[in-house]
């Protein structure tokens, strides 16, 4: 396994589970400037992990073993 397949992986991983972290921004409430840019940075984190994971095969389906 060599470092873009891991690196894939974790990206994959991360932007499949990351969204758990904003359960307790959203109990807290967005109401003030600092929760709302702790909000977007989560969401950027995300979307950035989603982009390095998107070549992860497991994120595929079964249609290239046919």
């Amino acid at each position: 396994m060599h470092l873009g397949s891991v690196v894939s992986a974790l990206g994959f991983w991360v932007g499949a589970l990351f969204p758990i972290a904003y359960l307790p921004v959203f109990v807290a409430g967005i109401d003030s400037l600092g929760r709302l840019s702790l909000f977007l940075g989560l969401v950027a984190i995300n979307v950035l992990a989603l982009v390095v994971g998107h070549d992860y095969p497991a994120s595929r389906t079964n249609e290239r073993r046919g």
